[in-house]
Parts: C-alpha cells; structure tokens; sequence
C-alpha cells in the first residue's frame, strides 16, 4: 500500500499528488497521460485505490474510459515479472465509482421482500419524490431468500417464486416512480443467497446466465445496474456498502457506526444492521470522518430475532459536489412519519 493516504483540503493538489506517484514510480506511467485524465475526472483521486487504478488505465490495462489514443500510452516497457514467479489469481478489487452527476441520491437497504414494510418503503419514496433525486441505490438485502438460507426453514413461509414476483412487482413501480433516475442495486448477503444455493446445490447450471438474479428478474427491462456484494461504492469522497463484509456473526456492535468507523478510518456508510446510527471523530490531520448506519425498510420484527433488537426504520440523502465533497442526511422513519 503507497502511503499517500487519502486526499484533505490540506494536503497536497491531486496534481501534485499523481506527480510525486510518478516521481517514486517513474516505469508506471506518463506524466502527459495522467494529469489529461485528472483534468476530465479528478474524482479518480479521492483514494489511493483510484489512483492506482488510474495509474492501470494510463498503462492502458484497464477502462472504463477506453482510451483509443496511441499518443496518451507510455512507450517504456519493462519486466512485470521478473522472477519469472508462477502465474497469480491474484484479484485487485476497485471501489465502483459513482459518476459525477449521479448527485442526488436516495440511498435505501434492508427491504427484505416479501418481509417489507409498506409504510416504511412509501415514507421513503415519497422523500425521494420530493427532493427530485437523480440516483436511487438499493444498498443490499432488497430480497430475503428466506428458502434458500443456510438456517432451519419453517415450510409455511413465501415460496421463492413468490419472492420473485413481489420483487419483480416492487422494481416495476420504484421505475415508474422514478422513471428518469438511475438505479443500482448494490448486492448484500441476503441477496447472494440465491448464486450460493446454486453454488451447493445445482453447480451443473451455476455457470448459466439464463438462472442468474439479473435474468430472473430482468432487471434490464428496468434499466436496473447490478453491483456485486464485495464491491465498495464511492459517491465522492464518501464510501458506501451494505456492512456485512464489516460486520460479521450475528449481532451488530452496540454502536454500528462506530464499529463502521473503526474498520474502515474513513467516512462510510452502511446498511446490514438495521440500527440508525452515527459516529464522528477528528484526525490527526484534523479532517472530520464520521461514519453512518442506516435503518432498514423491513418488518422490525423478524422471525430469527423478534425482541429486544433495537431495530428502526430508516433512510439516507446524500448530495455530492464535482469536488469529490458530500452531505449525509439519514433519517429515522416512525410508524411511516419521517423523524
């Protein structure tokens, strides 16, 4: 890891920042090259991981912008491996970095269909309605797949084909709502069930696309973008994910935000523990990092913990700027009312 550290309004300009990388790194790319791409997407150095993917980009192993100018690659090449070691299935895991003008953001999670709450969720849209958000992102556990879970099962519960048809009903009207917005659906570990019961159960057709989440619910047709659970999502200089990658076993720390917090030393939020939360602590450098959990959209009183789960309704705003800056609001919902 390059101890560049992440970007504050006191350190040094991006620019500054991919010259000194290359400086130290003088085989990895061109200076031409890389400050031509910090001018048309400066987001892409918010992190260290993006400007080592930028720095992949220069090299031209990597889009998403598919630089076709033969002029903007480095000519230098050199030995990637030079011990001749062994190939790797090394995997570099990205954040998926939001584009700029996806802005104006409803953030929503832990619906649980057909566990969800009506007048949660319609709190939710309503709030999204009135603020003319352009993006929606669906942080994780959308569905159950109470059938296919690993744990005892009681047979008198929704079919998964039910599942399937509520969740195909409820995507159709979150599209007709919003019918200009994009949407994401960012995948939690209720969503992945499914892709693991095939994994366990059915491996002779797990390679088929035609019995994948994506084509069972066509999530085409709506015009829905998928994001695998183990991905991080950047919305500026903010980090989002479901949380069960952070929070693992059963129960959530007393306080999820602060155990977000001491996870990532970053600004985050995250869904997963169906708790409102917040958490907020100056650096050294002394930037403010706070860290956020929201409230879910499902029955407050599950089958696997009914009492004492301090489980609440809840929902997030976020707006950012071109700057890479943001604003978190995250709501409470009571009995369908907005706190």
């Amino acid at each position: 890891m390059l101890g560049f550290g992440l970007l504050t309004k006191n350190n040094m300009l991006k620019s500054d920042l991919v010259r000194e990388y290359l400086v130290r790194f003088p085989d990895h790319a061109d200076l031409t090259m890389a400050k031509k791409i910090y001018k048309e997407n400066p987001l892409m150095f918010t992190t260290v991981e993006s400007t080592r993917s930028l720095v992949r980009m220069v090299r031209g192993k990597m889009g998403p912008y598919n630089i076709k100018d033969k002029s903007l690659h480095t000519e230098k090449t050199y030995d990637t491996n030079p011990y001749k070691l062994p190939d790797s299935e090394e995997k570099i895991r990205e954040p998926y970095v939001l584009p700029i003008a996806d802005n104006n953001i409803l953030l929503i999670s832990d619906l649980h269909i057909p566990y969800h709450s009506i007048d949660a969720i319609t709190a939710a849209l309503n709030y999204g309605k009135e603020q003319k958000v352009n993006t929606i992102i669906m942080l994780g556990d959308v569905m159950d797949f109470y059938g296919v879970s690993r744990f005892e099962k009681d047979p008198r519960k929704r079919s998964i084909k039910h599942e399937f048809d509520t969740t195909k009903a409820f995507l159709v009207i979150l599209r007709k709502t919003f019918p200009d917005a994009r949407i994401y659906w960012a995948f939690g570990n209720h969503d992945v069930r499914f892709e693991h019961f095939l994994m366990a159960k059915a491996p002779e057709i797990f390679d088929d696309p035609y019995f994948r989440l994506e084509e069972r619910l066509r999530l085409n047709e709506e015009r829905i973008h998928t994001i695998n659970d183990k991905t991080i999502i950047k919305a500026g200089k903010l980090s989002l994910h479901h949380g069960h990658l952070f929070f693992r076993g059963f129960g959530a720390p007393v306080n999820p935000a602060r155990g977000l917090f001491l996870k990532t030393k970053e600004s985050a939020i995250v869904g997963h523990s169906h708790r409102v939360s917040e958490h907020s602590e100056i650096s050294l450098g002394g930037d403010l990092i706070t860290c956020w959990s929201m409230g879910c959209l499902s029955e407050l009183q599950p089958e696997y913990n009914p009492v004492s789960n301090n489980y609440s309704h809840g929902f997030a705003h976020i707006k950012t700027s071109s700057n890479g800056n943001y604003s978190v609001r995250n709501f409470r919902i009571l009995k369908g009312k907005i706190l």
